[in-house]
């Protein structure tokens, strides 16, 4: 039943503080998100109009020296539109295929910032368990001294040979020096932190993320949902390919205005102020016409296939973090095992201690061992929380 409560819980209160860590990016790269997306809009809109012909205005002035001693002057000034009104359908497949490509990318760069989003959260979550480890080898270099001073003694007494307390002091250098290149780790989480983050980590309250359903997961999948935009993307633009080698109708139309001397002879009734206007029919008869048309049609193809396997993708990342989760709760289940074990023994070494029969270093290892174990139950949860991170990042409206 509870395996079934983490399937089935909803995205929404699998989220914590979600609104807290929906900002942890520094401004730069907030603003830096906000011109990707505007710059895709813009992009989008003049790609959507792309189809309606610019206006040419047009202003001429000529003069000229044609009769002796008299410099006539001519200007004028035109209006002039060709603009296509019917393209066997390429005009409204065109709006289609740029609203799917803008679509697609502002999926894109919405994966990219929840990836980007999703890189600082697990650095919080890394310095959280550098830290426990610290704690760790702190309780296991307590454990070593211990086992060296034994080992020392029974050394001395002729009854260890010494190559068993050369071990104890190695073990005890190198969980020394463990602990110091845990400063190093912490040192370099917090540069990469501060690279993508300008808030405190001290002031970051990190989200309590729980299993989503695998279907929440499968319909709110960022590069699915890419992926599906760019399938449907490449199925307009095969249209739009189709229709280019189809009839096309455009309508003409200028309007032109004379001015100054005006010309030396000209018909009488002629204007000087006039329009032309008309229609033309036109379709291109291009050698390449079939190979482009199948160069669509494979395009279209291949976005259908990436779905396909976009989708398979999807799942077994989802049955690689749910398979995880288990082998991480069956390690925080053997560590509360150990730690009752050790609570026991360290019951029973105390009483044994103040009895004369053990000594309280003996006690005291029991005892570090025991918090070392419940310290690995701790260390174990946040690695369960880093790996439903990965599929936090890749959905909509999670962090």
């Amino acid at each position: 039943m509870k395996k079934l409560f983490l399937l089935c819980s909803l995205l929404v209160s699998s989220v914590i503080y979600a609104d807290e860590l929906g900002d942890i990016l520094s401004d730069n790269k907030e603003l830096l998100f906000d011109y990707q997306l505007e710059s895709n809009e813009l992009e989008s809109d003049m790609l959507s109009k792309s189809w309606v012909n610019p206006v040419r205005l047009q202003y001429s002035r000529d003069y000229s020296t044609q009769i002796e001693d008299i410099t006539r002057r001519t200007g004028g000034y035109s209006i002039v539109i060709d603009q296509p009104i019917f393209k066997s359908g390429g005009i409204y497949y065109g709006i289609k295929y740029s609203q799917a490509l803008r679509d697609a990318t502002r999926a894109d760069i919405q994966l990219q910032k929840r990836m980007m989003i999703g890189d600082a959260i697990s650095i919080l979550f890394n310095m959280k368990k550098t830290k426990l480890e610290q704690e760790k080898l702190k309780y296991q270099i307590k454990n070593d001294s211990i086992d060296i001073l034994q080992k020392r003694e029974s050394y001395d007494a002729g009854l260890l040979d010494s190559s068993f307390l050369d071990q104890a002091i190695l073990q005890k250098s190198q969980d020394e020096t463990a602990l110091l290149q845990t400063e190093l780790t912490l040192m370099e989480l917090k540069q990469k932190f501060a690279l993508l983050s300008d808030k405190d980590p001290k002031h970051l309250r990190l989200p309590a993320l729980k299993l989503m359903g695998k279907n929440t997961y499968s319909e709110a999948n960022l590069e699915l949902k890419r992926d599906r935009l760019r399938a449907e993307q490449a199925d307009y633009n095969q249209k739009v390919t189709w229709t280019k080698y189809l009839p096309t109708v455009s309508l003409q139309g200028q309007y032109t205005e004379i001015d100054g001397d005006g010309p030396l002879f000209y018909p009488p009734g002629m204007k000087l102020n006039y329009y032309n206007y008309g229609f033309t029919i036109s379709m291109p008869l291009d050698i390449n016409t079939f190979s482009d048309i199948e160069a669509s049609k494979v395009e279209k193809l291949k976005a259908a296939v990436e779905v396909l396997d976009r989708k398979n993708t999807v799942e077994e990342e989802y049955d690689w973090v749910d398979n995880s989760l288990t082998i991480l709760d069956k390690k925080i289940t053997l560590a509360q095992k150990d730690e009752k074990v050790y609570e026991s023994l360290y019951r029973l070494t105390k009483n044994l201690a103040d009895a004369g029969e053990k000594t309280s270093l003996d006690a005291d290892i029991m005892q570090n061992s025991m918090q070392i174990r419940k310290i690995d139950q701790k260390i174990y949860e946040i690695d369960k929380q880093i790996q439903l991170l990965k599929l936090y990042v890749r959905v909509e409206n999670a962090i």
